[in-house]
């Protein structure tokens, strides 16, 4: 919380607060994250929008169908979702980028009320190990039961499909632990399986 308010303080014109979900209520599929990026959505005030991994998630989603219109971080207003929705694990900016495990249970709830504000919901999609296990424990699932893997693809107890990403952080990408060819094969995959 200090972390936080020290930010506003600092940066009065930046959104700093608990980020809302971007896309449709008519979304069938899910895209779950970390947490917003301090210079990304903690700013912007949207998901992924304004930091490197929006430089490639949005991009994606645009090339796969799941997105219209021109990403352009200075307008916002000139890209829409096309049936799926972006939240993430956790809804405020976390002090370098980590959550805490109690940060990360304390926000399951909203990611409860998101699923359940979503009549349409087929697949999510978590891009990270943290967004995997919090959908996992949204769904009362067991880790063990569904291993987190990039490119794996898991039917849950409640009939949804589960598609796996590493993050799309600069970390992974500059590494090359995750290529951009690689992120778009599994979000294609989310996309076409709403289709099915």
């Amino acid at each position: 919380m200090a972390f936080r308010k020290d930010n506003a303080a600092a940066h009065p014109d930046w959104f700093n607060g608990a980020v809302p979900s971007f896309g449709p209520d008519t979304a069938r599929l899910l895209i779950v994250g970390l947490a917003p990026g301090l210079k990304g959505a903690n700013r912007t005030g949207r998901p992924f929008w304004g930091d490197f991994a929006g430089d490639l998630l949005y991009p994606t989603l645009l090339k796969t169908g799941l997105a219209r219109g021109e990403h352009d971080v200075l307008r916002p207003e000139a890209l829409s979702l096309v049936d799926c929705m972006i939240t993430n694990a956790v809804r405020c900016v976390p002090p370098q980028n980590k959550p805490t495990t109690g940060e990360i249970k304390c926000c399951r709830r909203f990611l409860d009320g998101r699923k359940a504000a979503l009549p349409s919901l087929r697949a999510l999609l978590a891009i990270g190990r943290v967004a995997h296990d919090s959908i996992l424990s949204s769904f009362a699932a067991k880790k063990r039961d569904f291993p987190f893997a990039h490119g794996a693809r898991h039917r849950l107890p409640s009939g949804l499909e589960l598609f796996d990403s590493f993050h799309c952080s600069r970390l992974n990408t500059n590494t090359g632990r995750l290529t951009p060819e690689m992120f778009e094969r599994v979000v294609g995959d989310a996309a076409a399986s709403l289709r099915d």
